[in-house]
């Protein structure tokens, strides 16, 4: 009995002790989790700051955002300065050139210190317990001052959008400084530029008051000439029936006056010759063109008086010659008639 007795107490203390065991070994891992404690070996590095304000020990020390270590220890130096002790896993190892930048991690105030490679040597390794010195290290954004001039902004908004407006802000003024840098240089171009264009736009808002100051004198008449302009409008939408039927006449018309003017061109275009040909040959007889214009009025004259005693006339053809070119040989005729009777004599 003593001995079955004995087996029935073991086996709840061997389960107790198994599970005391598994207990202890997660809180263990949940502390070393909480208080990132690191069981990979580490080197020990310096970096001297203007300003770490917010930086506490214990704090991140990340590379591309991985942490890769934490801050040891925060001291005075030399009076204006801060020197952080901090370490870096061995499988770390950093550059001559490295960099360090103290950067908000939240906006509840935690910062960490972000390591980035500079220009330089990428082989050469910072030995352990060497120091970033001052020329490549960054203090943090102030955070208050910036914020604080975003206040009339946060008044208007929700504190769920003030949030991620000043995440936003913060990261954007921390990781991205040459769109900023662009931004306000265009801010400042276009600023200029209304700057010099000062005297054009108050010249514009001048004359659009002076519009605006006649149309309001005159508002009775602007608002009749809208109400004929409707009347006008609601007429031609009533009438777009007939507009678009005349619309084809206008089509029909049109196709026959240029059926019309197809049909008249090549005679109007012959016509147009034979007048080019008649004011030329008018042109080289300008002078016998010329006398007869001159004899034309003694003749109308005498030829008036004649016709003063009847409605008939007598005349007889005593003498006649002329010059005929035929076109095609170009042979020259020059028929001639002389009359050698008692009438033809005087």
């Amino acid at each position: 009995m003593s001995g079955s007795g004995a087996r029935q107490t073991a086996a709840p203390l061997v389960k107790f002790s198994l599970f005391a065991l598994v207990t202890i070994a997660a809180t263990a891992l949940l502390a070393a989790t909480i208080v990132n404690i690191s069981f990979t070996p580490e080197d020990t590095y310096h970096a001297v700051f203007t300003d770490v304000t917010g930086l506490e020990t214990g704090d991140d020390i990340r590379v591309a955002g991985v942490r890769v270590g934490e801050v040891e220890g925060i001291r005075i130096k030399d009076r204006t300065l801060a020197e952080v002790t901090f370490t870096v896993s061995t499988d770390r190892p950093l550059l001559a050139g490295t960099h360090a930048v103290v950067r908000y991690r939240n906006l509840v105030g935690q910062r960490y210190i972000a390591l980035t490679e500079g220009t330089g040597d990428a082989t050469a390794r910072l030995r352990p317990g060497g120091t970033i010195p001052l020329s490549r290290t960054q203090p943090a954004l102030d955070l208050n001052a910036l914020l604080n001039g975003f206040k009339p902004l946060f008044a208007a908004l929700s504190p769920s959008d003030v949030n991620q407006l000043a995440t936003e802000i913060v990261q954007t003024l921390q990781g991205e400084g040459g769109t900023v840098n662009s931004l306000l240089a265009h801010t400042a171009s276009l600023t200029s530029t209304l700057a010099d264009r000062d005297k054009l736009i108050g010249s514009v808002i001048d004359n659009l008051n002076t519009v605006l100051q006649t149309l309001d004198e005159r508002g009775s008449r602007f608002s009749g000439l809208l109400t004929q302009l409707r009347r006008v409008i609601s007429g031609l939408s009533a009438d777009r029936k007939p507009i678009g039927a005349s619309l084809v006449s206008i089509g029909d018309l049109t196709d026959v006056t240029a059926g019309l003017l197809k049909d008249a061109r090549p005679p109007l275009k012959d016509d147009i010759a034979g007048l080019g040909a008649l004011t030329g040959t008018l042109n080289r007889n300008e002078n016998t063109v010329e006398g007869v214009l001159k004899r034309l009025p003694n003749k109308l004259e005498k030829l008036t008086g004649t016709a003063s005693y009847g409605s008939w006339f007598n005349f007889y053809l005593c003498d006649f010659d002329g010059r005929i070119v035929l076109p095609k040989t170009k042979q020259v005729i020059n028929p001639e008639l002389h009359v050698a009777r008692a009438r033809c004599g005087g």
